[in-house]
């Protein structure tokens, strides 16, 4: 029961209402309106939480989806796993099929590496029109068009064409995959439900690709249809085409993300930012970069283990097997196919899983230096020991600890960025970022054409203590924000959207 003269003392400044018992919610109501609203402010009749309020915890009480919104938004976040699984089929299939290509069109490695170059000005155009696009056309439609084009580079270099056109369609690959990411990680970094956690299983499909990729990918290498891998990851790329177009229906990131269910707070009018804006911003590059490098380290020993396993290790051609111990979550190595040694390693995929308690407890900003000091550790095992079962597990080791870097880098861009620039800035970081997986290998693979293949190491030594540098300089804090600027919306610089972790 409300003490109706404490109320009255409280609310004196109010019209006298008579107060009926059948409608006294309703009398209160209205004293309550009538007040002043400094007054009226510090009296909350309220007995359940509403959007908007916070828990105990100071995180937001969210709005409960629909049967309907959760399907549709669980429909969306797969369809976003299978891109990323392609991604990193792809990525996985380079380093067991490159010994092939190289005796197939009697190529160099400086030559082979044109595949990574043309990838790479893919990439880097994806990176420059994926802004401009995303405003004109919209989040759903440019997705689409970013699976796409893979199609066309599948349809092509499965008949396996004289190198030149084998690797100038590769700028395609790159375009489309450059699209396809920053887009995806857009969407999940603008979910509000779990969204760091739906960032490593996102993530994580990647690293699955790439361990499946090798399991297929080696044995065509043995074939005299070699190229008729490529038929198999032209399927994929079409049931991604179908699977984004049915998820996205192109429509606006805004409008999927109402249908999901997800909280959407509209921008203000005119406040979509342009590349220029974004370019002005320090921590984009310093993102841009890390992921650069990052990327590239990932890519690099993916794509040339297998051929510094052969020549230097005396593997097998089965060797492409190793990649997925790199990638993927456990991979068997047949002794008498590799050379000597069996066991079984977790890699990207399962470091991206196993590793989220250890995140959450460290801190991902912390943990993230531990774990690229360790991959430097595992590097220079993997450099200076000349066992193959230690080479097996050092692979492994690495991706275990690599995986994890990755989404842990964008929920951290999430917390960073001012909101208003976030989704220009994913996309361009992811884009940017992709281009490492071309001109990192490029840059190996020329260097190796001279110094042989025993330059890999170096080179990977070089670009993990790149990363150290860069996630040094890059803050885990909002910048200070100056009194009474506001960016766009109102938002100042907080993050896309309010957080929701279990």
């Amino acid at each position: 029961m409300i003490d109706e003269k404490a109320l009255t003392t409280t609310t004196q400044e109010a019209a006298p209402v008579s107060v009926h018992p059948s409608s006294k919610k309703r009398s209160i109501d209205t004293r309550l309106d009538s007040c002043e609203p400094e007054k009226s402010s510090s009296l909350d009749l309220r007995t359940t939480k509403q959007e908007g309020d916070v828990d105990a915890q100071g995180q937001p009480i969210l709005p409960g989806k629909t049967r309907k919104q959760t399907v549709v938004s669980n429909v969306q976040f797969a369809s976003a796993c299978w891109s990323l699984f392609i991604i990193g089929w792809n990525d996985g299939t380079t380093g067991p099929l490159i010994p092939r290509m190289r005796e197939e069109y009697e190529i160099g490695f400086t030559v082979v590496s044109l595949l990574f170059v043309v990838s790479f000005v893919g990439y880097i155009v994806g990176a420059l029109v994926n802004v401009w696009m995303t405003h004109k056309y919209g989040f759903g439609t440019v997705i689409v068009i970013g699976a796409i084009l893979p199609v066309i580079v599948f349809s092509v270099q499965s008949a396996a064409p004289p190198f030149p056109a084998f690797a100038a369609v590769n700028f395609l690959n790159g375009l489309g995959t450059a699209l396809q990411d920053a887009q995806v990680n857009s969407f999940v970094g603008s979910l509000t439900y779990h969204s760091a956690t739906k960032m490593s299983i996102v993530q994580s499909f990647y690293g699955l690709g790439g361990l499946v990729a090798p399991f297929v990918s080696t044995p065509f290498a043995q074939m005299e249809r070699w190229s008729f891998h490529y038929l198999i990851t032209l399927g994929f790329t079409i049931v991604n085409v179908i699977s984004f177009a049915f998820a996205f229906r192109f429509k606006t990131l805004d409008v999927c993300l109402a249908d999901g269910g997800e909280p959407v707070k509209p921008m203000a009018k005119g406040s979509q930012v342009s590349l220029r804006e974004v370019m002005k911003t320090k921590t984009v590059h310093l993102l841009g970069f890390f992921i650069l490098s990052y990327v590239g380290i990932c890519v690099t020993l993916g794509g040339w283990i297998v051929t510094f396993i052969i020549e230097v290790r005396n593997g097998g051609p089965s060797s492409g097997y190793i990649v997925s111990g790199y990638y993927g979550g456990a991979s068997s190595y047949n002794a008498d196919k590799i050379g000597e040694g069996a066991d079984v390693w977790p890699g990207l995929t399962a470091g991206r899983i196993i590793l989220l308690p250890i995140n959450k407890w460290v801190g991902e900003r912390r943990v993230q230096f531990v774990y690229v000091a360790l991959a430097l550790a595992f590097e220079f095992i993997l450099w200076f020991v000349p066992s193959l079962p230690v080479d097996i597990a050092m692979v492994a080791l690495l991706g275990i600890v690599l995986g994890p870097i990755y989404p842990m880098l964008f929920n951290q861009a999430a917390r960073i960025l001012p909101r208003h620039i976030y989704l220009g800035a994913v996309g361009w970081i992811s884009s940017f970022g992709q281009a490492g997986s071309a001109i990192i290998p490029f840059i190996t693979g020329a260097i190796s054409q001279k110094y042989g293949i025993k330059s890999l190491h170096p080179m990977l030594v070089t670009m993990m203590g790149l990363m150290i540098g860069l996630l040094w300089l890059t803050p885990d804090r909002p910048p200070k924000e100056t009194p009474g600027v506001e960016s766009p919306e109102g938002s100042q610089s907080t993050s896309p959207t309010a957080r929701h972790e279990p």
